[in-house]
């Protein structure tokens, strides 16, 4: 009996690859089938039902997630955390409702944690409609606010890892108040993610009240352990800022997307989407100062190429190419920075005739 089963399961799998040939078809159907295959070989591999639970689960969960997200992914946002016991009254509240209702009137949506606290403060700032909620469940301390308690773009995960991968995921930036355990451990892996280069590059601000060292003594922490013992490199500093207004947050929020756009990996090439067009003298002295990034030839400037057809929203965009080697996104992080501080050297430059 068992075998006669293995031997239907294995009839599925071959009914799927037929049904879903992969010559001459799209990448999303390719996908599907791919996914249909790995749903079936749970059952060939005979897992638990914990395992077949939190794989039911957490594909759900992702799949309802990236439904809501979706018509508003041409939309820039900034994923916000902090503490969920800061008290309505408290300055960093204040300052957190400030940078969202600053951030909405810059044209960025914004993404919490729904609950209470700085979470709330984001969502009042933003307001439902600029907002998103990303819930957990948890026993305690976890309710949605009343601000996105009642809108479609709340939502409710059970796991802490699919939550934070749309936290990340739909971010355009991410911006730090202080806050406990959850508050750090979503900085930390902002960071790692960063400087491992499996996020792209965006801002990361730390906000702390002038006069206060919530964040500055962390940073002293950051330079004299993990620098000083040359666990990180001194490129991996420029990852975050620390910024002591709403204004002074929402202007490098608004500054890191001035000239830079996006940027996408085709092959073995990685392709830098503009906001401008940069002068041939500017690209000349990013291959000066940047060619520790390259793994052969230099930055050209491009259009489009085929396999970005699929976002014809970003076709018109100029563009720089490059073989990257795939090392210290600190440094790529960098080379964005520069890219706009040559476009501010270009508005500048216009100005003046």
């Amino acid at each position: 009996m068992t075998e006669m089963k293995l031997d239907t399961l294995e009839g599925m799998l071959h009914e799927v690859r037929l049904i879903f040939e992969t010559e001459g078809v799209d990448i999303n159907t390719r996908l599907y089938r791919e996914l249909i295959i790995d749903a079936l070989k749970f059952k060939r591999d005979d897992l638990d039902t914990l395992d077949l639970k939190i794989a039911n689960r957490s594909m759900a969960e992702f799949r309802y997630a990236a439904r809501v997200f979706k018509p508003y992914r041409r939309i820039r946002k900034v994923s916000i955390f902090g503490s969920a016991r800061t008290p309505e009254d408290d300055p960093y509240y204040a300052l957190a409702v400030d940078f969202a209702r600053m951030l909405v009137q810059e044209k960025f949506m914004v993404i919490t944690g729904a609950a209470s606290g700085i979470m709330k403060a984001g969502n009042v700032g933003a307001g439902a409609e600029h907002s998103f909620g990303a819930n957990i469940l948890l026993p305690f301390e976890q309710s949605p606010n009343d601000v996105i308690a009642d809108d479609p773009k709340l939502i409710t995960f059970r796991y802490f890892f699919t939550r934070k991968l749309f936290f990340l995921m739909e971010a355009h930036g991410v911006a730090l108040f202080p806050g406990g355990f959850g508050t750090h451990d979503e900085g930390m892996e902002t960071l790692t993610l960063l400087q491992t280069g499996k996020a792209p590059p965006m801002p990361l601000v730390l906000m702390e009240l002038a006069g206060e060292d919530y964040w500055e003594s962390w940073d002293q922490f950051v330079q004299k352990q993990l620098l000083g013992r040359g666990l990180i490199a001194e490129d991996d500093l420029c990852l975050y800022k620390i910024v002591h207004t709403a204004e002074e947050g929402v202007a490098w929020m608004k500054h890191y997307y001035s000239t830079y756009n996006s940027m996408r990996r085709v092959r073995d090439r990685l392709v830098i989407r503009l906001e401008k067009q940069l002068s041939e003298e500017h690209v000349e002295e990013l291959n000066d100062n940047f060619s520790d990034l390259f793994k052969q030839g230099k930055i050209k400037k491009s259009n489009a190429l085929s396999q970005e057809a699929d976002q014809p929203s970003l076709l018109d965009k100029p563009r720089l190419v490059f073989s990257y080697n795939n090392r210290n996104a600190g440094r790529l992080n960098l080379m964005v920075q520069t890219i706009n501080e040559m476009g501010l050297s270009i508005e500048a430059g216009s100005d003046s005739h």
